[in-house]
């Protein structure tokens, strides 16, 4: 009965929701903690897929800025310094490790290490 019902749901999804339930089971197989459950100050590890990249400065600093999603939410990713890096890119899915922040009520990972994730299904 198990098998029948994850079928139904899975048929009765949208497309978007059947992508954020693939995040978050991606989430927890890498060993990750869902954006979701992070809490401001903590350091964590998440990965996600980057919905979008863009060059924005602050405090007259060149700053790439990304927003990161895994399914359960999301997060800004900002690389202060930094005008363009090599993969990061929208669609490409990364690890990235740091402390969280807050600003302006979202969560914020300054200069994070990372780890960029292979395209497609490889």
């Amino acid at each position: 009965m198990g098998r029948f019902r994850r079928m139904l749901d899975r048929l009765s999804s949208s497309q978007e929701d059947l992508e954020s339930e693939e995040l978050r089971e991606d989430a927890d197989t890498a060993g990750c903690i869902r954006i979701g459950d992070c809490q401001d100050r903590q350091i964590v590890t998440v990965t996600g897929t980057l919905r979008t990249v863009t060059l924005r400065p602050r405090a007259g600093v060149p700053a790439l800025e990304a927003e990161l999603f895994d399914g359960s939410a999301a997060l800004d990713v900002v690389w202060l310094g930094r005008r363009s890096i090599v993969g990061i890119e929208p669609g490409r899915r990364l690890i990235a490790s740091g402390r969280i922040s807050m600003s302006r009520g979202r969560r914020v990972l300054f200069n994070p290490k990372y780890e960029l994730r292979p395209l497609g299904r490889e």
